[in-house]
């Protein structure tokens, strides 16, 4: 996908890059076999020669619901990142009916590669109901997205591959209220981060797909706060990060076309691990989700602990 990206229409980049979500969102239901309805997937986002976590829990997401009964939308997932996912081989995602009760559903749903599951996770759907309602608040006096430096503007200039693909291949446009982390750690050392975001490009009027984007963009962030607390960046030489799980809640209705508001932080670290929650509003303050994350963090200081 990258040599189809011209950095000098900014745009179009942005629009090929949500294109690309949109296939990647788009599974083809096959037969099913050992008790699973199966699906299979195509991965189009190469940053990396592993498949990007986000990616298999959006469509771990899509698969899942296309199992549901439909007047049960997902409410939650919770997934473990079990093996590293390769871009070239083919994908495909399992899902088992596991409860259907009065008014919740339980699928376990696992994407699968050379007959492996590289990702497992169980989720949960739930009729419409009444009940008492409440919301934390969403963080006052911060900067507009629209006022922000964008991802390109900040790393599109670095002769890397890897800034130019975080610059025009993504299909989501991030932009950070603190001073990111591409290239220079957090003098404060804060673990909390907070990160407008919204795809580049319109997408459909599914209120599931638009789930299983902000799902996808939920992977970008939450190894920040525990980078920013311990004096890292994401080209810190020798670090080597991974996501481990990633629990997910959907409270209220949102679109990943829309700017939203994703503010973490880091509550703990230890033993190579960090671990983020975060937060998810609208721009007029709903909070519509809610992330828990832990991630590997080895640190080259302590390279001759791991070994």
């Amino acid at each position: 996908m990258a040599e189809n990206f011209d950095p000098t229409d900014e745009e179009a980049c942005g629009k090929q890059a949500v294109d690309a979500l949109k296939r990647m969102l788009s599974l083809q239901e096959l037969s099913e076999e050992s008790g699973e309805q199966r699906f299979t997937a195509q991965t189009l986002n190469r940053e990396s020669p592993r498949i990007y976590g986000g990616q298999v829990l959006a469509q771990a997401i899509m698969a899942a619901s296309h199992a549901a009964p439909v007047d049960r939308p997902i409410h939650s997932i919770h997934g473990y990142f079990l093996r590293p996912g390769d871009i070239d081989q083919e994908l495909t995602l399992g899902v088992q009916h596991l409860n259907d009760g009065r008014s919740f559903s339980t699928r376990r749903v696992q994407a699968y590669q050379d007959q492996q599951p590289i990702f497992s996770a169980i989720a949960s759907f739930q009729e419409a109901a009444k009940g008492p309602e409440h919301s934390s608040p969403m963080p006052q006096g911060l900067p507009s997205p629209e006022s922000l430096p964008k991802v390109s503007d900040l790393v599109g200039h670095v002769p890397l591959p890897i800034a130019r693909a975080i610059s025009y291949e993504r299909p989501f446009d991030l932009r950070h209220v603190e001073e990111p982390l591409w290239l220079s750690a957090d003098p404060d050392k804060s673990p909390t981060t907070s990160v407008w975001f919204k795809t580049f490009d319109a997408l459909p009027d599914d209120p599931t797909l638009h789930k299983a984007a902000i799902a996808y963009a939920s992977d970008y962030l939450p190894v920040e706060p525990g980078l920013r607390a311990h004096g890292k960046h994401w080209l810190e030489q020798g670090m080597k990060v991974a996501s481990l799980d990633h629990a997910m809640w959907f409270h209220r209705p949102a679109r990943a076309d829309e700017w939203l508001l994703y503010v973490l932080d880091s509550p703990s670290a230890q033993d190579a691990r960090s671990l983020a929650t975060g937060k998810i509003f609208t721009a007029e303050g709903d909070h519509v989700a809610t992330v828990a994350q832990e991630t590997m963090l080895r640190l080259p200081e302590y390279r001759e602990v791991i070994l």
